[in-house]
């Protein structure tokens, strides 16, 4: 059974910093593509960061600069960190594993007040 869980979301101020991690299991791990994705109300599911098996990373616009996502093969884990937290970071955030099939955690909630 595949499962990825995420923990690290939380309540914090504008300008702080956050890091969320996913726990995957039931996958061959190093093979998959892993990222970042987020829903704020009302709004569409979007990327935030991926990063491939092979260690490249991608972030959209609004993250760069800000976001550093990594992962560990050894422990089958993807983090995603993001500085200088602004409210519009607010969402619920959902990690993804990506290769033959795709695989999605239940989020984790960010909440950034002003």
């Amino acid at each position: 059974q595949v499962q990825l869980v995420e923990s690290g979301g939380g309540l914090v101020q504008a300008g702080e910093s956050l890091r969320l991690s996913c726990a995957a299991s039931g996958i061959i791990f190093s093979m998959y593509h892993m990222g970042w994705y987020r829903q704020a109300p009302g709004k569409q599911r979007e990327l935030v960061a991926t990063i491939s098996r092979g260690g490249t990373t991608n972030y959209t616009d609004a993250v760069k600069g800000r976001a550093t996502i990594s992962r560990d093969n050894a422990k089958n884990t993807v983090c995603l960190r993001i500085d200088s937290l602004k409210p519009e970071d607010t969402a619920v955030y959902y990690c993804n594993a990506d290769w033959r099939k795709n695989f999605w955690g239940q989020g984790t909630q960010v909440t950034v007040s002003s």
